[in-house]
């Protein structure tokens, strides 16, 4: 079987795809482990909550010119933002009439807040749960940015090339290791079967 590789540069493939994933994959070997255990893994959140009451000039203003577009007024925005340790940007208003509400998710984490136009009441709740928490989200995914969503999917391209260009090599230096196939074989035996054999 000819290979449409010179043995040097698939050489240099292997070893460039795993420089460019040996970070990453140390992040989800460990990530993976503590995802697979997280009942065993005590977490408890830590939580702040914030009270404020929204100026009576504002309040006024807004009561006689209510949000109509459901859009968040820059004046209320910016008192948000001077009052809560929180950022604006991205985030979705929900009015339920003289009410708003605002969720703000993160990886480890989430926090919220609740605005009675009519009282003029603020709560503000943030939740966290620390760095175990934080990296099992960054493996998931959840709540994370675009540019982590990438970082994810050109990491998992990365990782296929780092395999298949292994197994490549596997293939040319097979001659030479005699249980070279049977770990492969078992490698790909081993999950198969216990797949198989824990099925209810």
């Amino acid at each position: 079987m000819k290979l449409p590789f010179r043995f040097g540069t698939l050489r240099q493939w292997h070893w460039i795809s795993s420089a460019i994933c040996l970070a990453a994959l140390l992040l989800f070997s460990v990530t993976g482990i503590t995802l697979n255990h997280a009942h065993q893994i005590e977490s408890r959140a830590k939580v702040t909550e914030i009270e404020a009451t929204l100026p009576a000039p504002l309040q006024a203003h807004l009561q006689r010119r209510p949000p109509e577009d459901g859009s968040l007024p820059t004046e209320l925005a910016g008192w948000l933002e001077q009052t809560l340790p929180i950022k604006l940007a991205g985030t979705t208003p929900e009015w339920d009439g003289g009410e708003l509400y605002m969720g703000f998710p993160r990886p480890g984490g989430d926090a919220w807040l609740s605005l009675d136009l009519d009282s003029g009441e603020l709560l503000f709740e943030d939740s966290d749960r620390g760095w175990i928490a934080y990296l099992n989200d960054l493996h998931k995914g959840r709540h994370t940015s675009v540019a982590w969503s990438w970082f994810i999917d050109l990491t998992a391209v990365a990782c296929l090339l780092f395999a298949l260009t292994g197994l490549i090599l596997l293939y040319r230096q097979a001659s030479h290791r005699r249980t070279t196939w049977p770990l492969t074989t078992l490698g790909l035996l081993v999950p198969i079967l216990i797949l198989l054999l824990s099925m209810h």
